[in-house]
């Protein structure tokens, strides 16, 4: 590796540490239950979710508008042509003057008081998907909260990372200062050093790239939460102290029936489905409404010669209407929403099928990830315990520093190992509260 580039890939890494020193006023340490308060307040699609809420609210406002009164007015003027007079087999003609301006004024008010239950089962069905609307709103931001909660801890994990990397870089460092030492007294080959430089270009490299994917955890997550451009969210290290492993399959199996959004509109959907049969069977009876009107007009033209003068009469009494075409019509209306109230049934059962399944496979995953933490920690131990050994032979100069090395690369990533291992148990913590409607 040419010096030219080692000493570009050590500026990058000064620069890129130089931004995040500049941007240090910026930096958030926030807490999960922080970051879903602000996706509550902030995330767009929870904006869009709460929206759908209020247009299903006023939605049903519009249907319970059926139960009002209905009035109605017209009013007219009109030129009345002269008529003509003749015999039916339209001879012997004669004109028959007019009064030439004409007017009508009608108002006409009905108050339905019978529709064979539709409207009202329209009401129920329309409070309904409020609810679904409802339980909508909760199942995305549990998506949303979820979704946080896996960036989250991506940044966290990756951050672990960087640390390891730095120090890796720190130890090539000091040793190539070594081999270099050692090169010069002739104890050496310049090819050692080379090899070493290369290493360390590598690790620079993957430093690199741990770097990005920091700050594309970090896009995703201020995306999400309505933040500035310029904040750099660190996380809270006190996750790792929760304690978790308090949860049994039984239990989350009784959460996800009480709380899952999807059982819960699954359940709602078929009341739907049963409002929508009986909507469909209203079709089959008559309606009945309460009717008044007044009429004025003029001239009076039922009369020959007509009279030019103004009639006003009124009723009032019962109406009674009936779609004869229903008969045939109604039928297929029934079926279509019989059919979709089986849907309905099959739906909600493959959900809770699914459902407790996916229970069941996360929670074995989230007890294999407590299994998963106790041998890394073996592992870290035994690591631990060779690293100061060899530090001790090193320091008696008895190991190469090549030993020194490994052995201290092995224990770094023993931490890291168990740190991402206490971060993965914390996900699939929360990917329980998901699945079971508590996140």
């Amino acid at each position: 590796m040419s010096k030219l580039h080692l000493l570009t890939a050590v500026m990058f890494i000064l620069l890129c540490n130089q931004n995040l020193s500049s941007q240090s006023s910026n930096i958030r340490v926030l807490t999960l239950d922080e970051m879903f308060r602000l996706a509550t307040e902030n995330c767009k699609q929870l904006k869009l979710s709460k929206t759908n809420i209020e247009s299903a609210i006023k939605e049903t406002d519009v249907i319970k508008n059926s139960r009002l009164p209905s009035v109605g007015a017209s009013i007219s003027a009109s030129y009345l042509g002269d008529g003509i007079i003749m015999d039916r087999d339209f001879t012997n003609s004669t004109a028959a003057p007019m009064p030439h301006f004409g007017n009508d004024f009608a108002l006409e008010a009905s108050q339905v008081i019978f529709t064979g239950g539709a409207i009202s089962n329209r009401i129920a069905k329309a409070k309904l998907e409020e609810q679904i609307a409802q339980l909508n709103f909760e199942k995305e931001q549990m998506d949303v909260r979820f979704l946080l909660t896996g960036y989250y801890l991506d940044l966290y994990k990756s951050l672990n990372q960087r640390e390891v990397y730095v120090k890796n870089i720190e130890q090539i460092n000091l040793l190539i200062k070594q081999i270099k030492a050692k090169q010069q007294e002739g104890m050496a080959l310049s090819n050692d050093v080379t090899r070493h430089e290369l290493m360390l270009q590598n690790i620079e490299l993957a430093l690199i790239e741990i770097d990005n994917n920091c700050k594309i955890f970090n896009n995703q997550l201020i995306t999400i939460l309505g933040m500035p451009d310029s904040t750099v969210i660190k996380p809270d290290s006190t996750i790792l102290n929760l304690d978790l492993d308090n949860a049994n399959q039984v239990d989350l199996l009784q959460s996800a029936e009480l709380n899952l959004p999807e059982l819960k509109s699954a359940t709602i959907n078929l009341q739907v489905a049963e409002k929508n049969i009986k909507i469909a069977k209203a079709g089959y009876l008559p309606s009945v409404a309460l009717i008044a009107a007044n009429n004025f007009n003029g001239p009076i033209t039922i009369e020959v010669p007509p009279i030019n003068k103004n009639l006003n009469y009124w009723y009032a009494g019962l109406g009674l209407k009936y779609n004869i075409s229903s008969l045939y019509t109604s039928k297929r209306c029934v079926n279509l929403a019989k059919n979709q109230q089986d849907v309905a049934t099959d739906t909600k059962s493959v959900i809770e099928e699914q459902s407790m399944l996916n229970v069941q496979n996360t929670f074995i995953k989230y007890k294999e990830s407590f299994d998963k933490l106790h041998t890394l920690e073996k592992s870290l131990q035994l690591a631990t315990e060779n690293y100061n050994v060899i530090n001790y032979r090193y320091l008696n100069n008895l190991v190469l520093i090549t030993e020194m090395l490994d052995a201290s690369n092995t224990k770094l990533n023993a931490e890291l190992q168990v740190a991402n291992a206490r971060i993965n148990i914390v996900f699939n913590y929360y990917k329980l509260k998901h699945i079971t409607g508590t996140l």
